[in-house]
């Protein structure tokens, strides 16, 4: 039987060996059942992946059939907003902590990564969000986050204050540490740690999720994803925009955040038998057996 994908790009940031040590097994692996392979430049870099040809991201979207990441969540996260732009796939394979979005266990990728070659796998689209930054009638700064934007204090030992509308209604004031506003894939990340809801993949919503609000009735609030979400920052505070913590922007005062759901949008790969809900049972340790005493 001839796979699936013909073209495949790996991609790892940690620097380490046993990122590099997976990204060589898996390159010889693909390489033996007769596919392309392509390396990211940084990824190169770090592994040492000589003999497999080295790309820019821009090249990835233009020659490959799928993207496989190894690392963790930041991994997957850098590779799906570098390649929002295209229709390449991902998969990840969890080198690093509870691994949320990456699907495949270090130990089972071979066998993994063997069953997607045979076309046995499910895929499930993930929107994006975009942020813009207006300082008075310009535009400076503009980004993608495919967890989260997150408004918060930066640097500041003390609350800020902000006003947030939502399709240029006013929905409030708030004092606190910032707000972070998730797509259901970050519902599981930093918003989650904050008290956030849990939004299903399926689910057409996006979370505002106050961070230390100072006012008790200050709650979390799930939104359409069709609504326009804008934050405007009050004098005499300063702040910072992060895009899934992995770029940010500093705010001054007077300055306004618009978020809403992204045109693009990049399509995870899962194995057979992937659950969402048995994803949550097993790194949330959901229905634990309870310790004998």
């Amino acid at each position: 039987m001839s796979p699936v994908f013909r073209t495949i790009a790996l991609i790892g940031k940690y620097k380490s060996p046993e990122v590099a040590e997976s990204l060589l097994t898996l390159a010889d692996f693909l390489r033996g059942r007769g596919i392309e392979v392509l390396v990211e430049e940084e990824t190169a870099a770090l592994a040492g992946a000589g003999g497999f040809p080295v790309v820019a991201y821009a090249g990835i979207g233009a020659r490959a059939d799928l993207a496989i990441v190894l690392g963790g969540a930041g991994s997957m996260l850098a590779a799906a907003r570098r390649l929002a732009e295209s229709d390449v796939p991902l998969v990840g394979v969890n080198q690093g902590r509870l691994g949320f979005m990456t699907d495949l266990a270090r130990g089972d990728m071979l066998a993994g990564v063997g069953q997607l070659l045979e076309g046995r796998f499910s895929s499930e689209q993930r929107f994006l969000l975009e942020a813009a930054v207006s300082r008075g009638a310009q535009e400076v700064f503009r980004t993608r986050a495919l967890n989260d934007v997150v408004v918060n204090k930066g640097d500041l030992g003390r609350m800020i204050e902000f006003a947030v509308a939502i399709d240029g209604e006013f929905l409030y004031n708030q004092r606190s540490d910032g707000l972070i506003v998730a797509t259901p894939t970050g519902s599981t990340a930093y918003a989650l740690s904050a008290n956030g809801p849990i939004l299903h993949p399926a689910v057409p919503g996006i979370a505002l999720v106050p961070l230390c609000p100072h006012a008790l009735s200050n709650r979390p609030i799930t939104i359409g994803d069709d609504r326009r979400i804008e934050i405007h920052l009050h004098a005499p505070h300063q702040a910072r925009v992060h895009a899934d913590g992995q770029e940010k922007f500093d705010l001054e005062p007077g300055d306004r955040v618009a978020i809403a759901r992204s045109p693009r949008s990049i399509r995870f790969l899962h194995p057979p038998g992937y659950s969402y809900f048995a994803m949550l049972r097993e790194k949330l340790h959901w229905s634990e057996t309870p310790r004998q005493r």
